[in-house]
């Protein structure tokens, strides 16, 4: 009984489009996870920035990744992103080809800590909309 319900609840999800726990990529307890490193590493990359001349006040276009298991998730946050008026590209990785990645630049954040930390939180946010972990970001401080 209960193998048939469990079956039946199977189809019920994949027939509307919800994912089974083997298509999804990222739990929402991953993405818990990865939402608070990545706001704490934040931080620490812009006191390196800084380092290098940058400012609270300095507007920098940041490269971003992000990983997912299915090319229709990364196409999809592709076009989410490119809809921010971001620029970027999604492929099959090189070295896995059960992965995908979405990549490219965003519009200019202001390094301040707060834009910063918060572009970051929306970024995790987006990813996990669209069933991809957010990789983390970086840039070139002579823009």
């Amino acid at each position: 009984m209960i193998k048939n319900f469990t079956t039946l609840a199977a189809l019920f999800f994949a027939s509307f489009g919800g994912q089974t726990s083997a298509e999804q990529f990222q739990t929402e307890d991953q993405f818990t996870e990865n939402l608070s490193r990545q706001t704490r590493i934040t931080p620490l990359t812009l006191e390196k920035l800084y380092q290098y001349g940058v400012t609270d006040e300095t507007e920098l276009r940041l490269e971003y990744f992000f990983y997912t298991n299915r090319e229709k998730k990364a196409a999809s946050l592709h076009e989410a992103l490119e809809k921010l008026g971001y620029s970027g590209r999604y492929g099959q990785s090189a070295d896995e080809a059960s992965i995908f990645i979405v990549t490219g630049w965003s519009m200019p954040v202001k390094m301040s800590k707060d834009s910063a930390v918060s572009w970051t939180e929306t970024m995790c946010r987006i990813g996990f909309k669209y069933d991809a972990e957010f990789d983390g970001w970086g840039t070139n401080p002579e823009q």
